[in-house]
C-alpha cells in the first residue's frame, strides 16, 4: 500500500486526538523517551544488557528493527513493569493496548546466580550502576542460567490485527523496557519476583537492614553510651520561683487613694 504525505500526517492528527480524548477521561498518556542524537538505545550495563539478550533470539530478528523504529518515534506510552509483567499502550495506526507476560525466575536458578554473586556485590550502589567484576557480569548476563528472560518464558498480547507472535508494537514495548532500566534498574530484579538485596555481600545486608529497621528511633540503644551521661541518675530540675499576682481590686483602690490626695 502507498502511503503519501498527507495520509501520514492525517494518522498523526487521528491519533492526537484520540490522545486528547482519553486525556479528558482521565487517562495519563506519558510517552516514553528514547535518548535522541545518538546511536546507541541504552547507555548503561543494564539497558544495554536487556537488549542484548532480546537480540541474541533469532526467532525475534525479523520483528525487532520495526519495533526500535517505533521506540525512537515516542510512539510508547504508559510502559509499566510489574512482577512478570509489562504493559504500555503504542502508537500504530491506532492506539494499541500491548502487554506481555514474562514467567518469574526459577527459585533454583535464583539461588544459583545469589550462591555465585557471593562476596561479589559490595553496595545497592554498585549492583544498580552495573560495576560488578566480568565473573559476575557473566553469571547474571548467561542465555540459560542468566537473569534475563528466555523466549520460552515470554508470551505477548497486542489489541492490533497483526498476528504474528511478535508484533511491531510489542517489539517497541520490549525495547522500551531496555530504555526504562537505564533510569531504574531495580524494575528488573521487579520484572522476575526476585530481590536484589540477596546478592549483596553479608555485611552489606546487615548495614541494609540495621538502616532500615527502627527508622528514625534509636532501640535498644545505651543511651547513657551515646549522650556521655549518666541516664540512671536524676539531674534536679530546679523550679521556677512563682510570683503572687496582685487582686485586681487592691490596684484600683491604690490608684483611687492617689487621686484624692492630689
Amino acid at each position: 500500500m502507498w502511503w503519501s504525505y498527507q495520509d501520514v500526517e492525517e494518522q498523526k492528527a487521528r491519533l492526537q486526538r484520540e490522545i486528547e480524548k482519553r486525556k479528558k477521561r482521565g487517562d495519563k498518556f506519558q510517552v516514553l523517551e528514547a535518548p535522541a542524537g545518538q546511536k546507541k538505545l541504552c547507555t548503561t550495563f543494564w539497558g544495554q544488557a536487556w537488549c542484548r539478550n532480546l537480540e541474541s533470539y533469532q526467532v525475534y530478528e525479523s520483528r525487532l528493527p520495526r519495533g526500535r523504529s517505533y521506540l525512537r518515534q515516542g510512539k510508547v506510552f504508559n510502559l509499566e513493569i510489574e512482577p512478570g509483567k509489562l504493559s504500555a499502550v503504542v502508537a500504530g495506526s491506532e492506539l494499541y493496548d500491548t502487554s506481555v507476560s514474562i514467567q518469574p525466575l526459577p527459585k533454583k536458578q535464583w539461588k544459583q546466580i545469589v550462591e555465585s554473586s557471593a562476596g561479589q556485590v559490595g553496595s545497592m550502589l554498585d549492583l544498580l550502576a552495573g560495576k560488578l567484576g566480568d565473573d559476575l557480569m557473566k553469571v547474571l548476563t548467561d542465555p540459560v542460567n542468566g537473569l534475563f528472560p528466555k523466549p520460552k518464558e515470554i508470551r505477548f498480547n497486542c489489541s492490533c490485527p497483526d498476528y504474528a507472535d511478535m508484533c511491531k508494537h510489542v517489539s517497541a514495548v520490549l525495547y522500551g523496557v531496555g530504555v526504562l532500566l537505564d533510569t531504574k534498574p531495580e524494575l528488573l530484579f521487579t520484572l522476575r519476583g526476585v530481590d536484589q538485596a540477596e546478592l549483596l555481600s553479608d555485611a552489606s545486608s546487615a548495614a541494609i537492614t540495621d538502616l532500615s529497621a527502627d527508622a528514625g528511633e534509636l532501640a535498644g540503644a545505651d543511651l547513657s553510651a551515646i549522650f556521655g551521661i549518666d541516664l540512671a541518675t536524676e539531674i534536679p530540675i530546679e523550679e521556677p520561683a512563682l510570683v503572687e499576682a496582685k487582686p485586681a481590686k487592691k490596684k484600683a483602690a491604690k490608684k483611687a487613694a492617689k487621686k484624692k490626695r492630689k
